[in-house]
């Protein structure tokens, strides 16, 4: 019995390897015939050449450097280092809001916002800003000072600045 199976097998094997394939081997073979695989050739190495670093002497650029005051030690409207500072001078101007303007016995102030939510009223005469900042004149819609900020040769320069009403 068992030899009759394998005698069928075989036979069922046969009647399936016949050449009814032909097509397909013929395009398997043409369609592989025109391909080149192509590898470019690497870059040529060229050879490490070392750098001498002989800059050593020169000042390092990612460490502060300090102000050198010029020969006639800072010239120009020096700030008075002396007197006391006021509430307002350690904010940076740009943070510093004028809210509003308050009028009291003849005398103008301007409400300042920090960026604390404190308000603070000021007058002329007043400092504000971390650049010695001194108001000189309050209007309506802004406050105007004069700043004395230093250069980079170490002289001091007066510039004008103003702190305009911030409409909610």
């Amino acid at each position: 019995m068992k030899q009759l199976i394998t005698v069928a097998a075989l036979l069922s094997l046969a009647a399936c390897s016949g050449s009814g394939h032909d097509d397909l081997t013929q395009f398997v073979k043409e369609s592989g015939a025109n391909l080149r695989g192509k590898v470019e050739a690497l870059p040529e190495m060229r050879p490490y050449q070392p750098f001498a670093y002989n800059a050593f002497e020169l000042p390092d650029p990612f460490k502060p450097r300090k102000l050198k005051p010029s020969a006639g030690g800072g010239g120009g409207a020096q700030p008075d280092m002396t007197r006391p500072k006021e509430p307002l001078e350690s904010f940076a101007l740009e943070t510093l809001k004028m809210v509003g303007v308050l009028k009291q016995k003849n005398a103008i102030y301007a409400v300042i916002k920090t960026p604390e939510n404190t308000i603070y009223r000021v007058r002329t005469g007043n400092y504000l800003g971390q650049n010695f900042g001194k108001v000189v004149a309050i209007t309506d819609t802004e406050v105007k000072l004069k700043e004395i900020v230093q250069d980079s040769t170490g002289d001091w320069a007066e510039r004008d600045s103003t702190l305009t009403l911030q409409e909610q």
